[in-house]
């Protein structure tokens, strides 16, 4: 079990080619609208979800940062979706990767950074100097609002990446766990399985709930700056 522990982490291949960009591409497929003028439940559920969504989180911008709330959302739907895909058996989340989440923190925060400087430039420098510094600590101040600033879209990854790795190796060991018990006490094996019902339930929350925070806090760099 020890071996295999990380198994679930290791990018797939076939037949030597990484395939990981058929897997991020999944999602996609689950999210696809419909020209016709009465559409199912599924369809409505998502159109539900995304006004709700999009009218929560674009409440507190500008016109000029509502001009990024589709892809808020889209992002949003596509780390949810990710991270619930993820959970079912012997498949691959793309989110338990550093790269990738790197991959999506570091444009996003460097668009909204960028956005800053360009139109609010007196604003965004002031960020660095907060009003009333003694002027000992003004260069320490400095070196370490630039650090926090460039530490943004790690903290993003990070968190993302650490929280969906967490959830499962701990579904991992519990299962490995019941699994071994089944044959040697019954009783206790029933414990560990509600016990890991219970946590895939919370992981279902956890994968949604991450994928909110993680949208969230890219709204909220983006409001800082706009």
């Amino acid at each position: 079990m020890n071996e295999n522990l990380f198994a679930s982490f290791i990018t797939p291949t076939m037949m030597g080619i990484p395939i990981v960009i058929f897997i991020i591409m999944l999602p996609s497929m689950l999210l696809f609208s419909s020209k016709r003028l009465v559409t199912n439940r599924y369809l409505s559920f998502l159109h539900w979800l995304a006004k709700l969504i999009t009218k929560q989180m674009m409440l507190i911008h500008t016109p000029k940062g509502r001009t990024w709330s589709l892809m808020l959302v889209s992002l949003m739907m596509f780390i949810g979706s990710t991270n619930l895909l993820g959970l079912l058996p012997h498949t691959f989340t793309p989110t338990t990767q550093l790269s990738m989440n790197l991959g999506m923190a570091i444009p996003l925060w460097a668009g909204a950074v960028i956005l800053g400087f360009r139109h609010k430039l007196k604003s965004s420098l002031a960020h660095f100097l907060p009003q009333g510094t003694p002027i000992s600590l003004i260069p320490m101040l400095i070196i370490i609002e630039t650090i926090s600033l460039f530490i943004q879209p790690m903290a993003l990854a990070v968190r993302l990446t650490a929280n969906i790795t967490a959830g499962h190796l701990l579904i991992h060991l519990i299962g490995g766990a019941t699994l071994v018990l089944t044959s040697i006490s019954p009783p206790a094996a029933s414990i560990t399985f509600i016990i890991l019902a219970l946590l895939t339930i919370l992981e279902f929350a956890v994968a949604l709930i991450q994928a909110y925070v993680f949208t969230l806090l890219v709204s909220l760099y983006l409001h800082d700056n706009t």
